[in-house]
């Protein structure tokens, strides 16, 4: 689980860079383009990840998606 977290990290700050690189404007189009394409492809990764975490934790909750609201949590952790 660990290893799957800094995989998601790594390429959430990975992606970070890529957006950074490509609003500062001064790259060359081939450079841009190459990055556009490794950031769309790390975008669609992420969200999968993101997705089967969110199924892993409706597998978790008795009512199926719980908000994640200070309340809600609050109660979850002193229980």
């Amino acid at each position: 689980m660990a290893a799957k977290k800094k995989n998601f990290e790594t390429q959430l700050k990975r992606l970070q860079t890529i957006v950074e690189s490509l609003e500062n404007g001064e790259l060359a189009l081939e450079k841009s383009v190459a990055l556009y394409k490794e950031g769309m492809t790390l975008s669609k990764e992420c969200r999968a990840q993101l997705e089967n975490a969110r199924n892993e934790i409706r597998l978790f909750t008795e009512e199926g998606e719980a908000p994640f609201d200070e309340e809600t949590t609050s109660a979850i952790i002193t229980d």
